[in-house]
């Protein structure tokens, strides 16, 4: 995972009055709303004796701590100690470490990192308009985040785990793809075609785009296959540990806005979405080595891997920006 960036690790319906413990980005987190609703985020343990926050519950938007009974404001500082009574002295050592969050378009965010302010807020989308409606669906996949992210920049392996799906036809042969990268954004643009004995174009020899991207990701694990104007697939993948991720999907549409009609369109979206995620991940769990990077994995990369590629570039990139890795 990569630091200092914001991750969207649940869905804003998965967080009510109740502390909520998961794990994602490989540490047990616990989430709740404060008293004006809005999200909070702390590790799920009480720094006092290590005991789960999560099993404790919301006391004036404060944690209470199940154990003792500490409460923890949205902060992580520690504001109150039963056994030492409403005036006691509390000492400053006694806070729990937390993330900044953010939440919006039904999705919850993290600030994974350190910062003494909150950062600005992450980027979504600017071309959902409030026209557009959606229906989300959650899978659990056991291979590390980026293998996932890998597979849907992938443009050749549609035809082949595809054939069935979104790859009939057998375009087997990949011109370029197209694939452009700025400010936390990956374009891609796919240009399959039948072998008719030609060999494909590289990128550079390819025309300028006429038409939107085929593929946008934005950076750290937010995706989006434009499939139309009027219909997208958006996919969050969410790191749990280095060998596990949750695959958030979400069929989003403007075709129809009849509500009966609107959710039935919807419901057969999430269908078909799920059908193509299940063939990929049939085959994208047993990938060795569970995690990627760009040095030091042993595989041969084609003309047709260029946004396998550039992810894994950038992904580098900004891990040695954030201090994780060091400069080559």
């Amino acid at each position: 995972m990569i630091r200092n960036q914001w991750y969207v690790v649940l869905k804003s319906t998965e967080v009510g009055k109740k502390p909520v413990g998961v794990t994602r980005m490989g540490e047990k987190l616990v989430f709740w709303r404060g008293q004006g609703g809005e999200v909070q985020c702390m590790r799920d343990q009480c720094p006092h004796l290590g005991a789960p926050l999560h099993l404790g519950k919301v006391v004036d938007g404060a944690l209470q701590c199940p154990f003792h009974g500490f409460e923890f404001d949205p902060g992580g500082q520690c504001r109150h100690i039963p056994a030492l009574g409403r005036s006691g002295d509390i000492p400053r050592a006694m806070r729990a470490g937390g993330y900044f969050t953010y939440e919006a378009e039904g999705f919850i965010w993290i600030y994974w990192g350190e910062a003494a302010e909150k950062p600005p807020a992450p980027a979504y989308f600017d071309n959902l308009g409030s026209q557009f409606s959606y229906m989300d669906f959650v899978q659990h996949w056991p291979v590390h985040y980026s293998r996932v992210v890998e597979n849907q920049l992938d443009v050749m392996h549609l035809p082949f785990i595809h054939a069935t799906t979104i790859g009939r036809g057998g375009r087997a042969v990949v011109e370029g793809p197209l694939v452009r990268y700025k400010d936390g954004q990956l374009d891609l643009w796919v240009y399959n075609r039948l072998d008719d004995g030609t060999p494909p174009r590289k990128m550079e020899d390819l025309p300028e785009p006429d038409r939107h991207p085929f593929l946008v990701f934005l950076f750290p694990n937010l995706w989006m296959n434009w499939i139309s104007d009027n219909i997208r697939v958006i996919v969050a993948f969410v790191p749990v540990d280095d060998e596990n991720m949750l695959f958030y999907g979400r069929f989003t549409q403007n075709m129809t806005r009849l509500p009966v009609v609107r959710d039935l369109f919807n419901a057969m979206g999430v269908i078909g979405s799920i059908q193509i995620a299940n063939q990929d991940r049939r085959v994208v769990s047993y990938q060795r080595p569970k995690r990627t990077s760009l040095k030091k994995m042993g595989e041969k990369l084609t003309q047709g891997d260029r946004g396998v590629l550039t992810y894994r570039t950038i992904r580098h990139s900004l891990m040695v920006a954030s201090g994780q890795i060091e400069k080559d």
